[in-house]
């Protein structure tokens, strides 16, 4: 049995959403269960054999501040949920909530790998060769140095290898241009690094990758910071929302578009599956003792099952164990200055 925790209280829609995806979830695996952490009343009307709830007495809302999550509410859906990680009673814990809030608690209480400074989020992309490239980070680290974009693209390798079972997925690093001697000091740095990574074996490194390139399936996996990432993530959320309002516009205009629209129904509809966000739902907290996984916030029952999905094909390949000996084998390169930052344990005292 692989067992999931979940957060049913996270996210935009709460256990409307969260309930109805797991339902769906446990009946497509049969061999996993799950711990469903939430209010009591929100949960007892859930019945199933391979589901057990969890109770927890507050909810971190998606506006509350990191603080409030760390300090204040001692005893969220979200904190318990972790907590069921850290326990060892699951492999894998999936929230929907507030990202700050789950980063900061998923470090807090299960703590960073060694030769990792910073955790990263990581999520696949849709892209013109029909599958996704996963860029990472997508939010978690706004500034990095280069030791930091070479740590992301050592986790960023493992994760593609335990979830597609390619063990040399191509990484490139995220740049204003494909020569090497374009970027600021920082990419150029960690374009160094990644080559000496790459010549010692420890990833496959193609080198310097454009925008585009995350949507041409140029590699495998992009790196990049978080501030780029998180950029680069909405910006394609609302190409997709906008293909798909025009098409839904254009379509109901008059007979002669409705014909076009039944025509070429097969086709836009293989197009709008293949650009649907709610199909890659589901980010990993890569750099932790344990596994975390977010979904988008306003997931639907689709999308949040989805993210159950990837975090259970996570656990059940042993995506840590593969975080653990990549690291292991590229510590000489990872180690950098160690960051001038207050440590979480201060924050949450």
């Amino acid at each position: 049995m692989t067992t999931v925790a979940v957060d049913c209280m996270g996210g935009d829609h709460g256990p409307r959403v969260t309930l109805a995806a797991c339902r769906q979830f446990l009946q497509a695996h049969p061999d996993a269960r799950l711990l469903l952490v939430g209010l009591p009343d929100a949960l007892k009307d859930f019945q199933h054999d391979r589901a057990e709830v969890v109770p927890a007495s507050e909810v971190v809302a998606m506006d509350d501040a990191v603080e409030v999550a760390l300090r204040r509410k001692k005893d969220s859906s979200m904190r318990v949920a972790i907590q069921q990680v850290k326990e060892g009673r699951a492999q894998v814990a999936v929230s929907a909530g507030n990202t700050g809030a789950l980063m900061a608690l998923a470090r807090y209480l299960l703590k960073t790998l060694d030769g990792i400074d910073r955790p990263a989020i990581a999520s696949p992309l849709p892209n013109a060769r029909g599958g996704a490239t996963t860029v990472l980070d997508l939010g978690a680290n706004v500034d990095c140095t280069e030791h930091h974009l070479l740590q992301f693209a050592v986790m960023g390798s493992a994760l593609v290898a335990a979830l597609s079972g390619n063990n040399s997925p191509s990484v490139g690093l995220l740049n204003i241009g494909e020569e090497i001697i374009k970027g600021n000091e920082v990419i150029k740095k960690a374009g160094e690094l990644l080559r000496s990574a790459g010549n010692a074996g420890d990833l496959n490194f193609h080198g310097n990758v454009e925008g585009n390139d995350i949507f041409k399936g140029t590699t495998d996996i992009v790196v990049c910071d978080g501030f780029v990432g998180n950029v680069a993530l909405k910006t394609s959320e609302g190409l997709a929302s906008m293909i798909g309002g025009f098409l839904r516009e254009e379509y109901s205009r008059n007979i002669f578009t409705k014909i076009a629209a039944i025509v070429g129904f097969p086709v836009l509809s293989a197009f709008k599956r293949r650009v649907d966000y709610r199909r890659y739902n589901g980010a990993a907290l890569l750099g932790l003792r344990g596994l975390v996984f977010k979904s988008h916030g306003s997931a639907d029952e689709l999308a949040f099952e989805q993210a159950l999905n990837r975090a259970y094909d996570a656990a059940r390949n042993n995506l840590l164990d593969r975080v653990q000996a990549r690291i292991a084998h590229a510590r000489p390169l990872l180690v950098g200055p160690v960051p001038d930052v207050q440590p979480l344990e201060a924050v949450a005292s």
